[in-house]
């Protein structure tokens, strides 16, 4: 592996501006305040806050919350090609716009404004899995392995140049927010001196290869619903797809009236007992499905208004 910060020690540090929403972001930007020799942060923007939890009190996205505790003070944006960040960018001379997960798609203004362009910090090995859930995706078709990928964004929704891309292998127990929080660790350790390659002229970007491009769409909250005719390994799957959001629940029967399980870990277990949806096992012992084929078997779930408990 090229080391890309030797040639670049005597650098003035870059100036890079960060947009960020998402649990991916934070390590990412903790790795630009921690390098200060490198790297001169001249602002962060997030989305605005959002409505959250029963009373819907407004929350602060993970990266906004994780700037105030750096003793940042996050601008929120509520749309950045209206709202006048090209003219920020210019206007602070800034070197590179470094964005991950912020959900907003930028326009030629912002993305021509940085000196060294925008780079992306993309939670898959691009081409595969462009779009908005790549985590998920990754998580739902069990794939052997995943990462993230250091992009150089234009106008297409993840169609950028890649820099680089860092492999993660996956064993087939990740869920989708832990597994999100370790691909920004991964891509932290890297950022930094990626950025000072690209400034520097060390490494430049390959285009993808169309040919094997994959595209993944927003997941909504009726992807949780669990459909007991398919296998219990899809199930599995999906509930670690969808975990924290929306959620792999179903509606369970009871005397009170229909109550929302929401599972958070499960196990497929390769037998078959019983039509897809029926219950072959509730007791002390444990709860199983029937699912078509296969049976999952609940080990923690979420019943609506209460605390994760044991199956």
């Amino acid at each position: 592996m090229k080391d890309f910060t030797a040639s670049s020690e005597n650098t003035a540090p870059l100036r890079v501006y960060m947009l960020g929403s998402g649990p991916i972001a934070v390590p990412v930007l903790r790795a630009l305040v921690s390098a200060p020799d490198a790297v001169e942060l001249i602002g962060v923007g997030t989305q605005p806050d959002r409505p959250a939890g029963r009373k819907q009190k407004l929350e602060p996205t993970p990266l906004g919350a994780a700037a105030r505790e750096l003793g940042l003070e996050p601008r929120q944006w509520s749309n950045v090609n209206q709202e006048g960040l090209a003219e920020l960018l210019r206007n602070e001379r800034a070197d590179f716009l470094a964005v991950a997960s912020f959900g907003q798609i930028l326009k030629e203004p912002v993305l021509d404004a940085p000196r060294f362009g925008c780079v992306n910090v993309h939670a898959s090995l691009l081409p595969r899995y462009r779009g908005a859930s790549p985590i998920a995706h990754a998580l739902l078709n069990g794939d052997p392995a995943t990462g993230v990928s250091f992009m150089a964004m234009d106008r297409g929704l993840d169609t950028g140049k890649v820099y680089r891309t860092l492999e993660m292998p996956l064993d087939g127990t990740e869920c989708a927010d832990t597994l999100e929080v370790a691909l920004g660790e991964l891509a932290a350790r890297e950022f930094v001196a990626v950025l000072r390659a690209v400034a520097a002229g060390e490494l430049t970007a390959a285009p993808q290869d169309e040919t094997r491009a994959t595209m993944t769409r927003k997941v909504g909250k009726a992807d949780g619903a669990i459909d007991f005719r398919r296998s219990a390994a899809e199930i599995e799957a999906a509930v670690r797809a969808y975990t924290p959001w929306p959620g792999a629940g179903f509606v369970l029967p009871l005397a009170k009236g229909p109550q929302r399980i929401t599972v958070t870990r499960a196990r497929a277990v390769p037998e078959n007992a019983g039509a897809p949806g029926e219950i072959v096992q509730a007791d002390r012992h444990g709860w199983r499905i029937a699912c078509a084929p296969g049976v999952l078997e609940l080990l923690e779930i979420v019943p609506a208004g209460k605390k994760p408990m044991a199956a």
